[in-house]
C-alpha cells in the first residue's frame, strides 16, 4: 500500500500494479500481471532488497526448483538506491517478475533508515553484536512478509523466501528463528488457503544459520554477481558504499574471510 497524506488524515492505496511490475514470458496482451506462472515450477515470493544476502535468496529459489516473484519496496529508506540494485539482481538470476511496492515507514520514524537520526559508523564489532541498532526499522520484515503473503495468495505460491540470518539474529528481533517460525504460523491461520487446507506456507530463511562468508561463498557457486548488488545504509548519490556502516563492515568481513574480493568496489571504483 501507498500512503497519500493530507492535512486531515492519511489514506492508503495499493501499491501493486501492472506499472510496478516487470513481466517475463507471454506479453502482457495475452497474460494480466497477477497471473499465475505457465513454467512447471511452483511459484515462490521472494523478498529482494538488492544486498547481498538477498541477493543470494533469490539464486537459491531458483537452484531449489522454484519460478522466483521478486518483490522489493520503496518505503522510504534513506538508501533507495537498492531498488536500483534489486532490479540489476533479479534481472540477472532470471525472476519472473520483480515488482516494487510503494508504502511510507518514514511515517512513523524510529529508524536511522528511515528518520532524520545519523546512521551508525565506525562501530567495533563487539558494539554490533549486542543491542538492538538504531537501523532497526520498526516491524520491517512483519510489513514486508505480509505483502509477500498477499502476492503469494494471488499467485498460488505456498514458499514465502527472506534473507535473515545469523549475523542479524543479534541485532534485529525480527531475524530471528522463533520469528520466522513465528510468522510462518501466523501465514497458515491468515489465509483461505491456509483455513481451507489446500495448502500450507512456508517460511523460507536459507541463511538464517550461515556466516557472511558461507553466504558469499554459496552465492558465488551459484552465479551470483555481487557487484550487482548494494548493502550500504548511507551510500553516496551514484551508489558508492560507505564503507563505515554496519552493514559495509559486515560485508566487508564476510569477503576477507571468504578469501574473495567484492566486486562492488571494482564497479564503484572503491578499488
Amino acid at each position: 500500500m501507498q500512503a497519500a497524506s493530507t492535512s486531515s488524515q492519511t489514506t492508503w492505496r495499493s501499491a501493486f500494479a501492472p506499472r510496478r511490475s516487470t513481466p517475463r514470458g507471454p506479453p502482457a496482451s495475452r497474460r494480466a500481471w497477477y497471473d499465475a506462472p505457465v513454467t512447471l515450477r511452483p511459484p515462490a515470493v521472494v523478498l529482494l532488497s538488492g544486498g547481498l544476502d538477498s541477493a543470494t535468496v533469490l539464486a537459491i529459489a531458483r537452484r531449489d526448483g522454484f519460478a522466483p516473484y521478486a518483490l522489493s519496496f520503496r518505503y522510504g529508506q534513506r538508501h533507495a538506491l537498492e531498488l536500483a540494485a534489486a532490479g540489476r539482481v533479479a534481472n540477472a538470476l532470471g525472476a519472473e517478475r520483480h515488482v516494487v511496492a510503494t508504502i511510507d515507514l518514514g511515517l512513523f520514524g524510529g529508524s536511522a533508515l528511515t528518520a532524520d537520526l545519523d546512521v551508525p559508523k565506525d562501530r567495533p564489532a563487539d558494539e554490533m553484536a549486542h543491542g538492538i541498532p538504531i537501523t532497526y526499522v520498526p516491524a520491517r520484515n512483519t510489513v514486508f512478509l505480509s505483502f509477500a503473503l498477499a502476492w503469494a495468495e494471488v499467485l498460488g505460491a505456498f514458499d514465502l523466501f527472506v534473507g535473515v540470518n545469523a549475523l542479524d539474529y543479534s541485532g534485529y528481533p525480527d531475524c530471528r528463528p522463533e520469528y520466522v517460525a513465528a510468522f510462518e504460523a501466523l501465514a497458515n491461520l491468515a489465509t483461505r488457503a491456509g483455513v481451507e487446507g489446500t495448502g500450507r506456507f512456508r517460511v523460507r530463511a536459507p541463511l538464517i544459520e550461515m556466516t557472511k562468508a558461507e553466504i558469499i561463498r554459496t552465492g558465488v557457486s551459484l552465479g551470483v554477481d555481487y557487484g550487482l548488488t548494494l548493502s550500504c545504509y548511507e551510500p553516496s548519490p551514484v551508489g558508492a558504499p560507505c564503507m563505515r556502516c554496519d552493514s559495509c563492515q559486515l560485508r566487508a568481513k564476510g569477503f576477507r574471510e571468504a578469501g574473495l574480493p567484492d566486486p562492488a568496489l571494482d564497479r564503484t571504483g572503491l578499488r
